[in-house]
């Protein structure tokens, strides 16, 4: 059996093949991301599981926190000398580890501001076909983060379908997909109850062998649930929530790629509190198709949809087209990524400064290469 079809299973595909080859003419194998565990990461791999840390060449090379890899990824790793087919410990000498050496291609990415203060990305997930963004059908309806979401998923490079979870709960299913088809255009709506195992049959078209799907949503929606429906068996850690506002704690702590019965893999992520944008103008533009279409008919081609004269935009409100707090909450997302890319260019040109600062330091520290220059 080739390593290709041996690697299947976990979502190799033709599409991933040609990224590795340069790696295999070096003696590497592939591997995927399953799991991160504080600097380890727990592998796919022909040979069973492993876990696998970055070559000291990688660390040193690597220019941020998105270059390394993430759950999901496909990498290139050279093994112990007598791995056999050990299961993933992180019991036993670090020689046992894998050496990852190089992240293959990413085909879709989901990349947030990590949470904080602090002006840095985050990856979420990788080579992901199909995005299942969970809402719920309880007190946690909110039409604005569902538009936030949908920024993220078109940006990333993969299908959102949004799973409307609770409907158990609601006696207006048919409403709130109403609701959710004026803003999520063409975007399929599956409403379920993961609890009571209801409507998740219309999941499975998702669900093909080799297909990566991952779960998004808020603490609570009801993600580790759905998992263990979709997996058969209760895996992963769930808790009720709050019967006040509907939220819950985090029951998902980690990322994690999960192999289903039907062949596909499951990644589930834990709960997000908040999700703020890093870059996302094309998911952006996608997520607010209808607002960029009207904006082609405005007078102005630099209209901002304010109080312009001749703007479309504020006729389709005034006429009932098109929902004020949606135009809202496109403005915000647009401000919350200038905001953004300007503290980005701020932290770029503070760390050129910097290079150049240690720079001009090594000069002034060798006298013979001040005067060559």
């Amino acid at each position: 059996m080739t390593l290709q079809v041996m690697l299947q299973r976990f979502g190799w595909s033709d599409r991933i093949a040609p990224h590795f080859l340069p790696y295999a003419a070096l003696g590497y194998r592939a591997a995927r991301v399953a799991q991160m565990h504080r600097g380890l990461y727990q592998l796919y791999t022909e040979v069973g599981e492993c876990f696998a840390e970055v070559s000291g060449k990688f660390r040193h090379q690597a220019a941020g926190p998105r270059d390394f890899p993430a759950v999901g990824d496909w990498v290139a790793i050279s093994l112990p000398a007598h791995s056999g087919l050990n299961p993933a410990t992180e019991q036993g000498a670090e020689s046992q580890h894998a050496i990852i050496h190089a992240v293959l291609h990413r085909h879709s990415e989901f990349v947030r501001k990590a949470a904080g203060s602090k002006t840095e990305e985050q990856v979420l997930a990788t080579n992901v076909d199909t995005a299942f963004l969970m809402t719920g059908l309880d007190h946690d309806w909110n039409v604005r983060r569902v538009e936030r979401y949908l920024t993220l998923v078109w940006d990333s490079g993969a299908s959102p379908v949004i799973v409307l979870n609770k409907m158990d709960r609601c006696e207006a299913v048919s409403d709130r997909m109403a609701e959710l088809e004026s803003i999520a255009l063409g975007v399929p709506i599956v409403p379920i109850s993961a609890l009571y195992d209801q409507g998740i049959e219309a999941l499975q078209l998702y669900l093909q062998p080799g297909k990566t799907v991952v779960l998004l949503g808020s603490s609570g929606v009801g993600k580790s649930t759905l998992a263990n429906q979709l997996l058969g068996q209760s895996v992963q850690a769930t808790q009720s929530v709050r019967a006040a506002d509907s939220r819950g704690r985090h029951t998902t702590t980690g990322r994690s790629l999960l192999v289903l019965p039907s062949g596909a893999l499951l990644l589930d992520t834990p709960g997000m509190r908040e999700l703020q944008l890093w870059t996302a103008d094309d998911g952006l533009n996608q997520a607010f198709e209808d607002i960029d279409e009207l904006a082609t008919q405005c007078r102005f081609r630099d209209c901002c949809h304010e109080h312009e004269p001749g703007c479309a935009v504020q006729q389709a409100i005034a006429n009932g087209i098109l929902d004020a707090h949606r135009l809202a909450n496109y403005h915000k997302l647009q401000s919350e990524l200038a905001y953004l890319a300007r503290r980005q260019d701020q932290q770029a040109q503070l760390a050129e400064k910097q290079r150049w600062k240690q720079i001009h330091k090594q000069l002034r520290s060798h006298p013979k290469l001040k005067r060559d220059c």
